[in-house]
């Protein structure tokens, strides 16, 4: 079997650099590999208000890779939790996914708001969101996420 895994695309524009927050108004397009895909890749996603991007962390060196446990963005006063309990960018496979707003779709261009990558990450996968793939039943989550993430969407929201 090939697990060989090639990103569709890229990201165009946003941020140049990967700040932890204010990603609420980051505006970005994804730009397909023309040479694999054409605009009746994307027909019929500009009727959906989001989509979730995959994309690699291409820019995490090997030797920064967490597979045990950390403190989340170095802060001892949060907790030590383990590398799949949390949404950093140091993974074992360096994947990252965010929900995103659809603003346009235009031939083999993707534009979102809302994207937490920065200009030239590989696009592994694009996906739209629908009602019935997200969480039933109510959500939980400790409390050092809510100060994490306290300002992380902000400029946006």
């Amino acid at each position: 079997m090939d697990y060989t895994i090639t990103p569709i695309g890229h990201v165009r524009g946003g941020r140049a650099e990967a700040i932890d927050d204010d990603w609420g108004a980051s505006r970005a397009t994804i730009a397909l590999d023309a040479a694999r895909f054409g605009p009746e890749a994307l027909a019929g996603l500009a009727d959906f208000s989001h989509a979730e991007v995959v994309f690699l962390f291409d820019q995490v060196p090997p030797d920064k890779i967490e597979t045990g446990a950390r403190h989340p963005r170095g802060r001892q006063d949060w907790p030590l939790v383990g590398i799949f309990a949390q949404r950093g960018k140091n993974r074992p496979n360096r994947l990252g996914l965010t929900t995103c707003r659809i603003v346009a779709v235009s031939g083999t261009a993707l534009e979102v708001e809302g994207l937490d990558a920065i200009d030239g990450t590989p696009v592994i996968d694009i996906k739209p969101v629908m009602r019935e793939f997200q969480p039933r039943g109510e959500l939980r989550q400790p409390a050092w996420v809510d100060e994490l993430m306290a300002e992380y969407w902000d400029k946006g929201e």
